[in-house]
């Protein structure tokens, strides 16, 4: 029996939309890992029908240990908004959201489109700039349980991204020191190695990945490049600070 994929699609962004809890869509329909992606690009098309703007991508299970946890052999990804982007030191409110939780990243600006297989040197070649990052990850289903599939139909759980000072791309960023902070405290210390040894990698493996449906990382997009520590579960009133070595300082705070 052929699955609905838009019918799938408008029940994820709505409650994304909503901050609404729904059952895994793999309890009630069988697709496979390909039409989860048809799932998350028809979402993403539904708010580009509201007027937002495709600004990016992000990346996830960057780490090789989530990737043997989620029992999966490659990356995950999922669509940027501008709709997403919430301003370095500004504020989000936890009732947008569902599970919200926050991971340190870095992340990218395109100068130049990255069109499919390429190597490290030619993907950097394409950055303007980097800087340090902070992602939401907000899944939308009830206790925290899903498979593969459901993450990725559910956008690979993204739900908003700040950027920091954009810093010069010939900066060896390849293992600096990051701490992220609630409240003035670490929560999660690590180093940008831990996004793939090196998180130029990912920005290789974006390219790639994207190139199998189709599309090109464009100039003037930001690429996520995934978490280089667990994620931490937010909280109403904690402020969340992200410092990458050499990098400088992101933030946000969650409204009390």
């Amino acid at each position: 029996m052929s699955v609905d994929l838009d019918k799938l699609a408008g029940v994820v962004d709505d409650a994304a939309v909503t901050g609404t809890a729904i059952p895994q869509l793999s309890e009630s329909a069988s697709f496979s890992l390909s039409e989860a992606y048809d799932i998350q690009e028809k979402s993403i098309h539904l708010r580009l029908a509201r007027g937002e703007r495709r600004v990016g991508i992000k990346m996830g299970f960057t780490s090789r240990a989530k990737i043997i946890q989620m029992g999966v052999d490659d990356m995950i990804w999922g669509r940027l908004t501008d709709g997403m982007l919430v301003e370095d030191g500004g504020e989000i409110s936890f009732a947008k959201y569902v599970h919200p939780r926050v991971e340190p990243e870095v992340a990218y600006l395109l100068k130049e489109p990255l069109v499919g297989p390429v190597t490290t040197i030619q993907a950097m070649a394409a950055v303007e700039a980097i800087a340090p990052a902070l992602e939401i990850i907000d899944s939308r289903y009830k206790d925290f349980k899903f498979t593969v599939e459901d993450v990725v139909a559910d956008n690979s759980s993204s739900s908003g991204f700040v950027v920091g000072p954009w810093c010069a791309a010939e900066y060896d960023h390849s293992n600096l020191g990051m701490v992220m902070e609630f409240d003035g405290r670490p929560v999660q210390i690590g180093s940008t190695a831990a996004i793939l040894n090196n998180p130029a990698r990912s920005l290789v493996a974006a390219s790639r990945m994207v190139a199998e449906v189709g599309e090109r990382l464009e100039a003037g997009w930001i690429v996520m490049a995934g978490s280089a520590t667990a994620a931490e579960a937010l909280a109403p009133g904690v402020s969340v600070r992200n410092s990458v070595e050499g990098l400088g300082s992101v933030s946000f705070k969650v409204a009390g």
